[in-house]
């Protein structure tokens, strides 16, 4: 007797696609609650100092006015603090997998490897830019109303509002960006934190020990200096233009970004 050999019996075979990896991403980012209270911080932050630093400022010019103030400027006030919030999840999201485990999980599932830094990226960018910008839209909309009348009011349908509320808004997106493409490259949140806190916060402090001339070559191009770039209302002589701003701090974040993919498809999770 012959023995009767039966075809092996396989399911449907399912290609990952970039959108599959889209997807995924999204339900990952969402499925934490780190991205949950670090956004919701985010939003708290904006709000509050926005609109408290519209409420407090005396629009009647009896106290001495900050060159540059206006309605604006004050409602993104918050966006300082809530930078680094951005910043902070746009690490957790990426590093944080090396923490648990999971991207061991996720390059598995992707074995190419950079298009899922590439969707974790672009579904971070979507949201905290969709976040923010509603955010800053509200807190303009509130703390707006205060300086009607005066010297300082501004309105949505003035030359630049609108661009300065999206300019603030991408600033903060593209800074979480950042954050994803140091935690790809660090694999620690620690470390991905002390960096994009340094990069916002300490960077800056420190340019004093340059030289006069390599610091009005250099400022401008630091991500803070770009980020004021593209929030103000009004251009500043120290400052880029607000479209070089959003290419330069755009540039930061595909440096990030490329670090992070190279590190990721040359040495092993």
């Amino acid at each position: 007797m012959s023995a009767t050999t039966h075809p092996a019996v396989t399911g449907p075979r399912r290609v990952v696609t970039f959108p599959h990896v889209l997807r995924s991403e999204w339900i990952k980012l969402w499925s934490v609650r780190s991205t949950w209270f670090t956004l919701g911080l985010a939003v708290f932050l904006m709000m509050l100092i926005g609109v408290v630093a519209s409420l407090v400022f005396d629009p009647t010019g009896t106290t001495p006015a900050k060159a540059g103030t206006d309605g604006v400027s004050l409602s993104t006030n918050g966006a300082m603090l809530a930078q680094l919030c951005t910043g902070v999840l746009g690490v957790l999201i990426s590093a944080g997998e090396y923490g648990n485990g999971m991207i061991r999980s996720t390059m598995s599932a992707v074995p190419r490897r950079t298009p899922a830094l590439w969707a974790k990226a672009l579904v971070f960018l979507a949201v905290s830019f969709a976040v923010s910008g509603v955010t800053v839209l509200v807190t303009f909309l509130v703390g707006s109303p205060r300086f009607d009348g005066t010297a300082f009011a501004v309105s949505l349908s003035d030359a630049g509002v609108v661009r300065t509320l999206a300019g603030t808004a991408l600033y903060l997106a593209l800074v979480g960006v950042i954050g994803v493409g140091l935690g790809f490259l660090l694999r620690s949140v620690a470390g991905g934190v002390a960096v994009i806190a340094g990069v916002l916060f300490v960077v800056d402090s420190l340019t004093f020990l340059l030289p006069a001339s390599v610091a009005d070559a250099v400022i401008p191009y630091l991500p803070g200096h770009a980020g004021r770039a593209m929030m103000g209302l009004h251009g500043a002589s120290d400052l880029l233009s607000p479209a070089a701003g959003a290419g330069v701090l755009a540039a930061w974040a595909a440096l990030a970004l490329v670090g992070g993919a190279v590190r990721l498809t040359r040495t092993d999770v």
